[in-house]
C-alpha cells in the first residue's frame, strides 16, 4: 500500500518527524542545517505523543505510518494479528519515499537492468575529457527494506555522480522475505562482475582503474563481501580501486558487543531490530531469531573464528569503555547445519581470514557513536589495517545509524551533510 506526497502530507510529516527525532535521537545529532527552519517544536515528546500524532496525521493525510516509531508499532500489531509480515509492513517506508528516475542538467537517470538485476543508473552529462569513475552502490535496510529509488538514496547517488563525474550503479537487489541469503549477495555480485567487463566499462566510458563499491548498513555488508569475493575471482581481471563501507553490519555471532550494550534502545536501529534483520536475512526458520535474541545461536564450529571478533583486541580503548570481554557462548550441536550462513564470510565479512583481507583495496570505513553497528565497522577497520590494507576510519562521535541519508527535506541534518562531504572528500582523493 502506498500513497502520494500531498500538500497535507508535506505539512504534517516534518512536524511528526521532528517530534519523533526529538524524542529519540541524541541532542547533538539534531542540529539543523544552517539557514533551514530547523526542527518544529523543540520540546521532547513521549512515545504516546508520537503515536497520537501519527494517528492524527494518518487521518488528515490518508497515509498510514508517517513516523518510523509508529510504523514499527503498526507492523508489530499487523504481524500479531496475522495480517502482514513485519518486514512487509516496514516496507511502507520505502514505498512512501520512492521517486521517479528524473534526469537534470547534470545527470541522466534511468531505471534499467544489468545482468538481469534491476538498477538505477546515474550518468553524468558533463564530459571534461578522459574516462570517468564508477561507483557501484548498495542501499541499506537490513537486507529486508530499501530501494535505489528512495528519495535519500536517489539524492545521494545523484550527488556522487555529479560531484565525482562518476557513473553510479545503484542496485535493487532482492529483499527478505521472501528472498534469503545468498540472494542479496548474488544480485550485487552479479551486477558488479557484469559491470567490470571491458566491453561494459567501455560502453559507459569508465576507467577500469577507477571503480569502487560502496554501501551503507546492510549495503556496507554487501560491499565488503563483494570486495572480498572479487579479490579471489579468477574470472575478473579488473579489480576494485576502493571500497566505501558506511556503518556496515559485518558479523552476526557476537551481538553483545559494547556498541550493542550502549545503543540497544537508540534509533534508528535498536538492537532488537538488528537481530530481526539478521535472522530474516540468514534463514526462514523463526527459531534463529529466538536463538539470536537469547545469545544461543553461535555454532560450536565457530570457536576457531571467535578471535577474529575479540573486541578486547580489535576495539580502541574508548569504544571498549568499562565493558568486560567474555566472548559469545557456544550453542548446541546442529546450529551450523541449520544456519550455515552464520559462518559464511559472504554473509559475515568480518569472519574472513587475514590472508583474504590482504588482497583487498583501500577502504573508507564510517562508524557512528550512537549505533549498535559501531563496533563491527571499527573492528573491521582494525583488522584491515593489521592485514596491511590502507584504511581511513572516520568515527563520528555525534552521529547515529543512518545519519548520512538525512540530506534533504523532510529531515535534513547538518551531521548528514558533514558525513557525506567527508566520504566524498576521501573518494575524490582515492578513486
Amino acid at each position: 500500500m502506498g500513497c502520494g506526497w500531498t500538500d497535507r502530507h508535506r505539512q504534517a510529516c516534518p512536524a511528526l518527524q521532528g517530534c519523533a527525532a526529538q524524542a529519540l535521537l541524541p541532542e547533538s545529532s539534531l542540529a539543523p542545517v544552517p539557514g533551514s527552519p530547523g526542527w518544529p517544536g523543540r520540546e521532547r515528546c513521549s512515545s504516546s505523543h508520537i503515536l497520537l500524532i501519527s494517528v492524527v496525521s494518518w487521518k488528515s493525510t490518508g497515509c498510514p505510518g508517517i513516523s518510523l516509531p509508529c510504523l514499527v508499532l503498526q507492523s508489530e500489531l499487523g504481524e500479531l494479528l496475522g495480517l502482514v509480515h513485519y518486514m512487509e509492513g516496514l516496507r511502507l517506508i520505502s514505498t512512501v519515499e520512492l521517486v521517479a528516475p528524473t534526469s537534470d542538467e547534470n545527470v541522466t537517470v534511468t531505471d534499467t537492468e544489468l545482468s538481469g538485476v534491476p538498477v538505477r543508473l546515474f550518468l553524468p552529462q558533463r564530459a571534461p575529457g578522459g574516462l570517468r569513475r564508477a561507483v557501484l552502490f548498495f542501499h541499506g535496510g537490513g537486507w529486508c527494506l530499501g530501494d535505489a529509488g528512495m528519495h535519500g538514496y536517489d539524492l545521494m547517488s545523484r550527488r556522487i555522480s555529479n560531484e565525482l563525474n562518476a557513473v553510479v550503479v545503484s542496485v535493487n537487489y532482492r529483499l527478505a522475505p521472501p528472498h534469503r541469503f545468498p540472494a542479496q549477495f548474488e544480485d550485487v555480485y552479479s551486477v558488479t562482475k557484469f559491470f567490470l567487463q571491458d566491453k561494459v566499462l567501455s560502453q559507459y566510458g569508465v576507467d577500469p582503474a577507477r571503480v569502487c563499491v560502496a554501501g551503507d548498513s546492510a549495503g556496507g555488508n554487501l560491499a565488503a563481501a563483494v570486495a572480498q569475493q572479487l579479490s579471489e575471482d579468477p574470472e575478473v581481471e579488473t579489480k576494485l580501486k576502493a571500497q566505501v563501507l558506511i556503518y556496515p553490519a559485518l558479523q552476526a555471532l557476537d551481538l553483545d558487543l559494547p556498541s550493542y550494550r550502549d545503543n540497544a534502545h537508540k534509533p534508528l536501529l535498536p538492537g532488537a531490530l538488528m537481530v530481526r534483520f539478521w535472522s530474516e536475512y540468514l534463514s526462514a526458520d523463526p527459531a534463529l531469531r529466538a536463538a539470536m535474541a537469547a545469545g544461543r545461536h553461535v555454532p560450536p564450529e565457530a570457536a576457531p573464528l571467535l578471535p577474529l571478533l575479540d573486541w578486547s583486541r580489535w576495539l580502541p580503548a574508548d569504544m571498549r569503555g568499562a565493558h568486560t570481554y567474555e566472548g559469545p557462548a557456544l550453542g548446541g550441536a546442529g546450529l551450523a547445519r541449520r544456519f550455515p550462513a552464520l559462518l559464511d564470510p559472504r554473509a559475515c565479512p568480518l569472519l574472513a581470514p587475514e590472508a583474504r583481507l590482504r588482497r583487498l583495496p583501500p577502504a573508507f570505513v564510517l562508524t557512528c557513536e550512537h549505533d549498535v553497528l559501531r563496533d563491527d565497522g571499527a573492528m573491521y577497520a582494525a583488522r584491515l589495517r593489521a592485514a596491511g590494507v590502507p584504511v581511513t576510519h572516520h568515527h563520528a562521535k555525534d552521529a547515529f545509524h543512518g545519519a548520512m541519508t538525512f540530506l534533504a527535506w523532510p529531515v535534513e541534518l547538518a551531521v548528514g551533510h558533514r558525513l557525506f562531504d567527508t566520504c566524498m572528500g576521501w573518494l575524490k582523493e582515492n578513486l
